[in-house]
């Protein structure tokens, strides 16, 4: 589909250390002016880790903005040119103290698409081995080990919120299920 909307101007609002907002003047389809306003931050990536057994590693973490902790996947930014699966194997290492001889990517997803510009890259690591982790000071996690479908059933329960999470947990258990009928 082509852009029904043209760009008059566009300006900077903000740029912070993760954060930029943008707003740019537009010219509708039918003549009208109007703002749109988003927010670009950096791109990230989410990885579902998951051991032989179908087990896999969540982290219960402090999220500052939120003033409460949330149960999600491996997540974080990228680095300024980074590529997503060497993003999504250092968060890995970081953050859970694990490596994955496996990394399968599974899509991306867009957390909000009306107003934010941040795609974030979703993988499933396969093979891990344990590892020293590197966590940063402002992250205050719990590793957590809990069968899939256990995942599964925090996600449909609203335990786990994190949208790429959610996405993640629903498309890894799919892939599961669709490979166990395959090999059956």
């Amino acid at each position: 589909m082509e852009n029904p909307i043209r760009l008059i101007s566009s300006r900077q609002v903000h740029e912070g250390r993760l954060v930029r907002l943008r707003e740019d003047r537009v010219l509708l389809p039918l003549g009208t002016e109007a703002l749109y306003e988003y927010v670009e931050i950096k791109q990230g990536s989410s990885t579902l880790a998951m051991e032989d057994n179908g087990d896999v590693w969540l982290v219960r973490e402090w999220k500052y903005a939120l003033g409460r902790p949330t149960i999600e996947v491996v997540s974080g930014g990228l680095e300024p040119g980074e590529d997503p699966v060497d993003g999504a194997r250092r968060e890995l290492r970081e953050e859970a103290g694990l490596t994955a001889a496996e990394m399968i990517p599974l899509g991306h997803v867009d957390p909000f698409t009306t107003m934010l510009r941040c795609p974030n890259y979703l993988f499933l690591a396969r093979g891990l081995t344990p590892v020293p982790h590197e966590r940063e000071e402002a992250e205050i996690m719990e590793l957590l080990r809990v069968p899939l479908e256990t995942a599964v059933r925090m996600v449909m329960d609203g335990e786990i919120t994190h949208g790429s999470s959610s996405v993640l947990i629903l498309k890894a258990a799919a892939l599961v299920n669709k490979e166990a009928k395959f090999t059956a």
